[in-house]
């Protein structure tokens, strides 16, 4: 063949998509955060597939996933300033603050 016929010749390889951010033993589940977070803007909005380079499957599974966790108030709907800080860290449950009561005076006896 001459070499201007085989510039235009397509390859026989398959194009595939590689999904870098799931292992094989990740499991796609609304408790799983940490992966949650990695699917998720700083706005709180789903990255779309074209983008993470997901599979159909593995992109409809995150999605259900993400807005479980999402009425299950796990992740924000919107985020917010603390949970913009924590996107890339692994998800801590925030500490309950538990107000103290006013100490309560004694008498003094004369």
């Amino acid at each position: 063949m001459e070499k201007s016929k085989r510039l235009f010749v397509k390859s026989k390889q398959s194009i595939r998509r590689s999904s870098p951010l799931i292992q094989s033993g990740d499991r796609i589940d609304y408790k799983n955060l940490s992966l949650l977070f990695e699917f998720i803007t700083l706005q709180g909005k789903i990255i779309p597939r074209c983008v993470n380079k997901l599979t159909l499957k593995q992109q409809r599974l995150i999605t259900i996933a993400i807005k479980q966790a999402r009425i299950l108030s796990l992740l924000p709907f919107v985020n917010s300033s603390p949970f913009v800080k924590n996107a890339k860290k692994k998800y801590e449950k925030i500490k309950s603050i538990t107000r103290a009561t006013p100490p309560v005076l004694k008498k003094k006896k004369k």
